[in-house]
């Protein structure tokens, strides 16, 4: 496949700028970015907090309005570390609270990780969470809110072997079965899909979709085609996201096989749109040679008509920093909301108009 960029002249002197900063110059103004067509607004979700550093961020769309979550403490794997949450009432975000934590039952406090929110149609609002000492050893949690995020049930462990939508939203199948991507890091870096029918009580799982090694990849993101055709991307340390198809709603998968998309080992997510696009937030860059992790800067915005061939048409952020791990959804008026790490102290939140970005 190749990586189209075709965008209008506005957006692609933002995206040229965005690149000339990773090569050393002058990065864009803040009002470059803001007047990109298609941008809408882009705010901080709080200016202060009990906590250092923050990661991880998810958004979900509730009958009180926007929820936001992700992980705060001293630093990403200290026992502090909890899940934070705001919520969004009349344009204004609430100050942050503390959801969960990793406290057990014997008084020892693990570290939280990788929040992922998905409200329920005509159901509640489920928080998704990890907790356990490193990636490699954690377990899923789970919540339960019934008022938009004010309140939540007590944490309920998932099975044993699951652990959830591992970062981005899982999607809702016209059966009723919620259908998440995830992923292990005990034995390679493998993508796996789980499957629950009644919201969170029982679940099933797919066998690895990747050996760990030929193509080391989590944190998949499920895009929608239709007919029972899904889509899955996802971060890889081979310095390209990786894709795999399903053709009959997620039960088998294809094997993974790497795109042209740059990826520089960090996450991703992207969602499909109302009107058949499909909309990616990515870093575009790739580890240097002999490097584990690239760039997490700049931070942009594609579109695509078939998730194949993908256009950049908005950079979020692009000043020497870590602009990283975003979410996206799009929410019941149109617009596209998007949150993402801003150089790991705050949380930013974009919104777009999707009908301003041009993917043909």
């Amino acid at each position: 496949m190749s990586r189209s960029v075709r965008v209008s002249t506005c957006v692609g002197m933002v995206v040229s700028m965005a690149f000339a900063v990773a090569a050393g110059a002058e990065a864009p103004t803040p009002s470059d970015l803001e007047s990109q067509p298609g941008m809408v607004r882009s705010e901080f979700i709080y200016d202060a907090a009990p906590f250092p550093q923050c990661h991880a961020s998810t958004i979900a769309e509730s009958a009180g309005g926007l929820v936001a979550a992700w992980f705060g403490g001293t630093r990403e794997g200290d026992a502090d570390v909890g899940i934070w949450l705001s919520r969004c009432d009349r344009e204004k975000w609430t100050a942050p609270v503390e959801v969960a934590t990793g406290a057990s039952d014997d008084g020892k406090r693990y570290p939280c990780w990788n929040p992922v929110l998905f409200q329920a149609d005509a159901g509640p609002l489920v928080l998704f969470y990890k907790v356990g000492p490193t990636p490699s050893s954690w377990w899923g949690m789970m919540k339960k809110s019934s008022d938009g995020g004010r309140t939540w049930s007590d944490a309920v462990r998932l099975p044993e072997g699951i652990a959830g939508p591992i970062k981005n939203k899982p999607v809702m199948l016209a059966d009723g079965t919620l259908l998440a991507g995830s992923s292990t890091e005990d034995a390679g870096w493998r993508v796996h899909m789980e499957r629950t029918s009644d919201l969170g009580e029982t679940w099933t799982r797919t066998p690895p979709l990747n050996d760990g090694e030929t193509i080391g990849a989590i944190q998949p993101t499920i895009l929608l085609h239709g007919d029972g055709k899904l889509q899955i991307l996802c971060r890889t340390r081979q310095g390209k996201i990786a894709e795999a198809f399903s053709s009959d709603n997620g039960a088998t998968w294809s094997a993974l096989t790497l795109t042209e998309l740059p990826n520089p080992n960090s996450g991703i997510d992207a969602v499909t749109l109302a009107d058949g696009r499909h909309l990616l937030v990515y870093n575009p860059t790739t580890p240097p040679p002999g490097r584990w992790g690239g760039p997490r800067w700049p931070l942009t915005v594609a579109v695509s008509d078939d998730g194949k061939s993908w256009n950049d048409v908005v950079v979020l952020d692009a000043d020497r920093g870590e602009y990283s791990y975003p979410a996206v959804i799009q929410a019941a008026d149109g617009r596209v909301h998007v949150t993402y790490t801003w150089k790991r102290t705050k949380i930013k939140h974009v919104v777009l108009d999707p009908g301003k970005l041009s993917g043909s």
